[in-house]
């Protein structure tokens, strides 16, 4: 009894061919582009990440220069630079997701 509902369910359902590709059958997450900003220095990315750490622009703009190197910097330089535990962790995360291109700062802040 149970193989012939399976059998009959499996003639119900709509089979994947070959013909249908893996990039059909792949989830679209969002369907509006989100506005980016075109040059990203460091205050846009503090800014961009938020949760108070624009109080460490102008430290970080003086000591470290520019992104690319703000990207590379290591936790004991942002330690010596006197940046809390907490806000070195924040910087150091969205970093990494910036340098793989997960994550880039929005042109609007976002509205909470």
């Amino acid at each position: 009894m149970a193989w012939r509902q399976i059998l009959t369910w499996s003639k119900q359902l709509p089979s994947f061919s070959a013909q249908s590709s893996s990039a059909s059958r792949v989830a679209n997450f969002s369907s509006k582009s989100n506005p980016y900003i075109v040059k990203v220095g460091i205050p846009e990315f503090l800014n961009g990440v938020g949760r108070g750490l624009e109080n460490h622009v102008v430290k970080l703009e003086s000591e470290i220069g520019d992104l690319p190197k703000l990207l590379v910097t290591r936790t004991i330089k942002l330690k010596r630079l006197g940046i809390p535990c907490k806000d070195r962790k924040l910087i150091l995360k969205y970093a990494h997701k910036y340098r793989l291109g997960l994550w880039r700062p929005r042109a609007q802040p976002v509205k909470s």
